[in-house]
């Protein structure tokens, strides 16, 4: 069952999705029209998950549940993934990477390969105060507090002195 992102509790379940590159307005609007349609479908084990999602900066994909009134099984995880990957492979973009890096220049989001991010670090072209994305994040209270943070309050505050 779709429902509001912004009115799912704080310990409600989310998943980050970053695109390597920035959507464009037609494939939003495209985009969360296919999440509606997945959304309002979405069961585990017969049952309406309760869920949301967000698309912020052009570039992320968050989707939350609910699991106060139903969990997310393997099954409906699964399912999700593959609906991930459905939308790579109709945008050409990449969803899943988990070993790269967004953060921000200003207004700009800029989105570098973990290695390019070291390297950046290495030659202080970005800093601990660069704010960084922390897509690891696994409940919308870590989401609001935790997601758009200076390096140095992340797990990136390896590679920034």
């Amino acid at each position: 069952m779709l429902v509001d992102f912004n009115t799912l509790p704080e310990e409600s379940r989310v998943w980050i999705y970053q695109a390597n590159r920035s959507f464009s307005e037609e494939e939003i609007e495209e985009i969360q029209s296919k999440l509606d349609v997945f959304i309002e479908n979405w069961t585990a084990h017969g049952s309406d998950l309760y869920a949301g999602y967000l698309i912020k900066y052009k570039r992320f994909i968050i989707i939350g549940i609910n699991q106060n009134l139903n969990k997310a099984s393997g099954c409906s995880i699964d399912e999700s993934v593959r609906f991930i990957q459905q939308l790579e492979s109709q945008y050409n973009v990449d969803l899943l990477d988990k070993m790269n890096v967004s953060y921000k220049q200003g207004d700009f989001v800029a989105y570098k390969t973990l290695i390019d991010f070291k390297q950046m670090a290495k030659d202080k072209a970005v800093s601990k105060n660069t704010i960084v994305f922390n897509n690891l994040v696994t409940t919308i209270a870590e989401f609001n507090e935790s997601w758009e943070v200076p390096a140095s309050d992340s797990w990136h505050s390896r590679f920034v002195k």
